[in-house]
């Protein structure tokens, strides 16, 4: 496969806020489509945490898409630890 088709399979996502927020990632377009929702599963304190983002805005850059996702802060895992997670 070319790059040139990678590029037509793939989109990037741009974390716009929460514990994510400035983090870029590649993912794979699914039948064309990026995802309206994804989840991240990332250490916070040594406590593995899964946060959920919801897609927003998109452009294409140079051919390739750009999607930027929102936190889903009251679907997500709790950012700060609690008095039982000691």
């Amino acid at each position: 496969m070319s790059t040139a088709e990678n590029q037509d399979q793939e989109y990037i996502v741009e974390y716009v806020d929460g514990p994510l927020a400035g983090r870029t990632d590649r993912r794979i377009l699914v039948r064309g489509k990026y995802d309206e929702r994804l989840g991240a599963i990332e250490a916070v304190d040594g406590l593995e945490s899964t946060f959920w983002y919801v897609a927003g805005d998109s452009r294409e850059i140079q051919g390739l898409l750009h999607v930027k996702y929102n936190f889903d802060s009251p679907e997500s895992d709790p950012v700060e630890r609690t008095p039982e997670d000691e």
